[in-house]
């Protein structure tokens, strides 16, 4: 079916433009879609007596040698025991390749025992008993084409539900996934999508990597910018600003993190800023990092304030609430490994995941930190934490290693 697309050009816009035209690309306005149809034995002795003095002499033998062994591993198993009921978590084991990166996790909100869990080569798991077990979901309109799909993220707003991929792919649900159609999209979105949020009934904003965000409130149907260019064009465009490493930026973002009231926090491809967005703004605004490390990660804290990772194990906070530049390092124990996500539980209580299965808790607002030492033995980096509510929360990491908050 034919998808249509519309540029909108803005003449007051392009006067303020410094670089040639050919470095600036304003985000498409608006484009419609059309839904896709839904688619071992020992010998004997010679001699009996000496048959019978090798029998006694053998089974002394192994009598000393299981009474020594049970000395020996009965350490182990009491400090294996110890270290299990003081972990938080448990590995859930997926039906899915090793080389497998998990990246998204979401449950229906009625119904928090069905959820769906997504990754690369093509991967999207279903679970029916709160993330127990897991299995493979086939989506027909996701395995029409010749593609390997890397599927990004995944949102849930009652029934609705919504999942974006790469290449380019937008699927969608209004039976809390029981079934979901595939809704086309133009090939000239500007950037990969990268995130999908849920917003309310048949309503979802979708963010590409190059910082376009569109809205829809029909379905997917037709969709509007909330912005009206690209990050490139706007750095580009102000490249006066003192931005450190904006100059002719042509980067992308590497994070896309949103807060609960809509604003956005993302960090440039090579970390050395980050930019915000909030609703009703124009154009993403850059900002500079005051740290000599560059930044992994970004995210918003419970209370609405801003927590920064950077590059080597560094965590961050920012001085009050909302949008900010004045962090303060918080000391935490990644023994080297970075640190790559942060997940709040409750206002009070939040984990960090990082590299080489580097868990951290924190039950004091972010105040101080301690060492879970539940995945040290997982060869993994952990990607991504996510809280679905206090009492259901994952972990999810490289070659398919799931983690299940227990409580």
């Amino acid at each position: 079916m034919a998808v249509t697309l519309q540029l909108i050009q803005k003449p007051s816009l392009h006067s303020l433009f410094s670089i040639p035209q050919t470095q600036t690309r304003n985000i498409p306005s608006h484009f419609t879609s059309t839904s896709f149809p839904t688619a071992t034995r020992a010998s004997a002795s010679s001699s009996p007596q000496k048959g019978r003095r090798r029998l006694i002499t053998e089974t002394a033998s192994a009598a000393a040698i299981s009474l020594l062994s049970s000395v020996v591993q009965l350490p182990e198993k009491a400090i294996a025991a110890e270290e299990s009921l003081l972990s938080e978590w448990e590995r859930v084991y997926l039906p899915i390749d090793p080389g497998v990166v998990l990246l998204d996790i979401a449950f229906v909100p009625d119904d928090p025992s069905h959820g769906f869990l997504l990754g690369t080569r093509q991967t999207i798991l279903e679970t029916k008993d709160g993330g127990n077990t897991w299995a493979p979901r086939s989506i027909a309109s996701a395995e029409e084409e010749d593609f390997n799909y890397r599927f990004n993220s995944i949102s849930f707003k009652g029934k609705e539900g919504w999942i974006v991929g790469k290449p380019a792919i937008l699927l969608y649900t209004s039976d809390a996934g029981d079934t979901w159609k595939r809704i086309p999209l133009s090939s000239q979105l500007p950037g990969d999508i990268v995130y999908i949020n849920a917003t309310g009934e048949k309503s979802a904003e979708m963010v590409t990597d190059e910082g376009a965000i569109y809205i829809t409130a029909n379905g997917g149907y037709n969709w509007r910018a909330a912005v009206q260019e690209t990050v490139s064009a706007t750095l580009n465009r102000t490249v006066s600003s003192g931005i450190s490493g904006a100059s002719y930026y042509t980067g992308t973002f590497s994070t896309v993190n949103r807060s609960p009231e809509g604003n956005y926090v993302a960090v440039s491809s090579r970390g050395n800023f980050y930019m915000t967005w909030e609703p009703g703004q124009p154009f993403w605004q850059p900002h500079n990092r005051n740290i000599a490390r560059r930044i992994q990660n970004m995210g918003w804290r419970a209370d609405g304030g801003l927590w920064l990772l950077v590059r080597g194990g560094g965590l961050y906070l920012s001085k009050g609430t909302g949008i900010a530049e004045d962090f303060e390092e918080i000391p935490v124990q990644s023994r080297g490994f970075g640190i790559l996500d942060v997940g709040y539980r409750s206002q009070d209580e939040a984990w960090a995941a990082g590299g080489s299965g580097v868990l951290l808790k924190t039950t004091n607002k972010g105040k101080t930190w301690t060492r879970d030492k539940a995945a040290d033995n997982i060869a993994a980096n952990l990607y991504s934490v996510k809280f679905i509510n206090e009492k259901q929360g994952f972990v999810l990491g490289n070659d398919g290693v799931l983690l299940k908050y227990l409580g």
